[in-house]
């Protein structure tokens, strides 16, 4: 039994974690820092991330001609959010407080840690339902240079020269098990040290026990992540009266040790643990052809172009077209019982409107490469969708309309495809396109995407019919549904502090990030606007940092 002193331990060493120890070790606090992973996974989830942050009225929107305000912003997450619960009370807070983080100083905070940001503004969850449905008005989806590891460089770096002053120290392979409670206050951890591990970073690691380990501290913050590895735990909490019945085949958008070990302990030891059910899993997701992790799935961040048929071929009914809102999609496809879905598209479209999650599919940003980056706006498919066209289990490419829906019969034999759903469908979608109007709602969004100069430069493709052979071979895409965030989490106060079930504080206990539903067990309600993750994250964080902080000495 190992046993170590520190003023406030911080359990998981993520994006959430590396904010709250640098504020504490900022304030002059001893910090501790364990993972149950290896050094080489610092950092979690947010390294492979895409790096997006949503920002309200930046100096990028208005550089771009988007109106954007605190007002607006507010419109569309309460919209989106649909809070609708008694135990929605904090997670309301939160999401107010956080709104105006995002319009105010959160640029600015992060701009002097040495962050910058792509200037094309993305839109995510562009809504198409209405004003009163969900979905963000405007672009504000900002794509950090760097991706993910950009958004972590600045935490990890003052993490480290506080590693190096004394003031913070790291434990590696340290899997807590629980806390340590005296006197109706929580003064510590205990748990197991696990064998060293050289399992590179993403992929499965041992679980072997060589020791066990307890150490107090005035304070703990639980930053320890989500659920999305534990599938069993993910259909645990799912939905079944909102959604349907989970998919019987998912892929996994995390690593197996995203597991929701510690969320689960910190219930068990008296944390209330509210809007398990509020889930963020995506429906564009594939199997990814060069795996880290088992099960890997990638996401498609797709724009607004491709038809989106179900399993016989058949459009999905509007407002359900890609990048419009993602938990009203994925309902409408686990209520269906869809095992799976498809893009139909043409090379055209994918080489404008396809990107990839995730830092490691993004090599260009992620490595801050200018020049590389430039040729996105160029004739070819990014290298690592053209990766996917040419080895990706769920793509088919093919000449001809016939030979098109072959190959996807071919890929989901127990599904087939009907040729003349498909045709019929693509044709309707093709002959809209002879005047300048029409009547179909999907080509309206695009038509009003391409009105902003940086959707229509690099993200949204002009409109053309699929069938016009100048657009390319046609493409089919099989998705699958992908699990990645979990929305609820323990409940806390705008402190940061947890709370029992009746509301009573946990003295001694703080969350941040994921864990506590990036905010007061639930920021985001039933549906996310997107880069407000990693946002939440950094907000979460800083937020429990400074008050354990103020609350030790």
């Amino acid at each position: 039994m190992t046993t170590v002193q520190a003023d406030v331990i911080v359990v998981g060493a993520g994006l959430a974690g590396l904010v709250a120890a640098t504020e504490l070790a900022g304030a002059g606090r001893r910090v501790l820092v364990l993972d149950q992973e290896g050094e080489q996974n610092l950092g979690g989830q947010a390294f492979w991330s895409l790096g997006g942050l949503f920002l309200i009225d930046s100096p990028e929107q208005r550089r771009l001609g988007i109106r954007d305000s605190l007002d607006l912003a507010r419109r569309d997450w309460l919209t989106t959010a649909a809070f609708d619960r008694p135990e929605d009370h904090w997670p309301r807070q939160w999401a107010d407080a956080y709104l105006q983080f995002a319009a105010g100083e959160k640029r600015a905070w992060l701009h002097g840690l040495g962050m910058r940001w792509f200037p094309a503004v993305g839109w995510a969850e562009r809504g198409g339902a209405g004003a009163d449905a969900p979905g963000n008005s405007v672009p504000r989806f900002h794509l950090t240079w760097g991706t993910g590891p950009g958004v972590l460089e600045p935490f990890e770096r003052r993490a480290r020269e506080y590693a190096r002053t004394g003031r913070l120290s790291f434990a590696f392979r340290h899997r807590v098990t629980g806390l340590v409670q005296s006197g109706g206050a929580v003064t510590g951890v205990r748990g197991e040290v696990l064998e060293p591990s050289g399992a590179a970073r993403g992929e499965r690691s041992s679980r072997v026990v060589t020791g066990d380990f307890e150490f107090s501290a005035q304070a703990v913050i639980l930053t320890s992540g989500g659920i999305g590895g534990n599938h069993d735990l993910v259909r645990r909490h799912w939905p079944t009266e909102r959604l349907g019945a989970a998919p019987a085949f998912m892929v996994s958008g995390v690593p197996a040790h995203v597991d929701g070990f510690m969320q689960q302990a910190a219930h068990a030891a008296g944390a209330n643990l509210i809007n398990a059910d509020r889930m963020w899993h995506y429906t564009e997701g594939l199997r990814n052809w060069n795996p880290i992790w088992e099960n890997h799935g990638i996401r498609i961040l797709p724009g607004p172009s491709s038809l989106w048929l179900d399993p016989s071929g058949r459009r999905l009914p509007y407002p359900h077209i890609p990048g419009g809102s993602s938990l009203d999609t994925l309902a409408h496809i686990t209520r269906s019982g869809y095992p799976h879905t498809w893009f139909l598209l043409n090379r055209a479209v994918i080489k404008r409107e396809f990107a990839l999650s995730g830092s490691e599919q993004n090599p260009d940003l992620t490595g801050r490469d200018l020049r590389l980056t430039l040729r996105r706006a160029g004739k070819a498919v990014q290298a690592p969708v053209q990766a996917f066209m040419d080895h990706g289990p769920d793509f088919v490419v093919r000449g001809t309309l016939p030979d098109l829906v072959a190959g996807m019969t071919a890929l989901t034999p127990d599904h087939p495809v009907d040729l003349a759903a498909v045709h019929a469908e693509v044709e309707g979608r093709d002959l809209q396109l002879r005047n300048p109007a029409g009547k179909d709602p999907q080509l309206a969004i695009v038509r009003g995407a391409r009105a902003f100069l940086q959707e229509r430069l690099i993200r949204v493709a002009k409109p053309a019919p699929f069938l016009d052979p100048a657009g390319g071979p046609l493409i089919a895409v099989k998705l699958n549904v992908l699990t990645r965030k979990s929305l609820g989490g323990l409940e806390t106060d705008l402190h940061g502090r947890v709370l029992r079930a009746g509301g009573e504080v946990m003295p001694g206990l703080y969350a941040a990030g994921e864990v506590a539903g990036f905010g007061g067990g639930g920021y985001h309600g039933y549906r996310a606007l997107e880069g407000t993750f990693l946002g939440g994250c950094l907000f979460s964080g800083r937020v429990a940092g400074r008050a354990a902080a103020e609350a030790t000495c």
